[in-house]
């Protein structure tokens, strides 16, 4: 399952602010790139949404797996675990986060993935 459209992030503009204003977490596996959210950009996109929520964006790389296949997969994985774990208190957090996967072969480690997930969701305390 996908993650709803008022939890997505889209644009370049969005994305350059969260490269320039974000805190990073560094993983073995994956990269959090997190900024306070900055409603003004994303007010181009007429989004109906409200815009000051906790709104992600998953970033995976040719260099993890050539195959859409495998990070579409990998995307669900993530996007699945989110919509599970995180429960309505947690997503007022005016944050938006940017995540990027690193190279490796973890395509067929689920498990792996998710933890160090679920370990960088709380060491950026977006989730308690």
């Amino acid at each position: 399952m996908a993650l709803p459209r008022d939890m997505r992030l889209k644009g370049h503009r969005t994305f350059d602010y969260i490269h320039k204003n974000s805190i990073k977490y560094h993983g073995k596996l994956m990269t959090f790139k997190v900024a306070k959210s900055n409603p003004e950009i994303i007010l181009s996109h007429k989004s109906r949404y409200s815009s000051n929520n906790l709104r992600i964006a998953i970033a995976i790389s040719k260099k993890v797996s050539k195959k859409a296949v495998d990070r579409n997969k990998i995307r669900r994985i993530l996007q699945e675990w989110l919509l599970k774990n995180i429960q309505k208190i947690n997503s007022h957090k005016p944050y938006w986060l940017l995540v990027n996967l690193r190279f490796g072969d973890f395509c067929n480690d689920k498990n792996k993935l998710l933890e160090e997930f679920q370990n960088l969701m709380f060491k950026s305390h977006l989730i308690k």
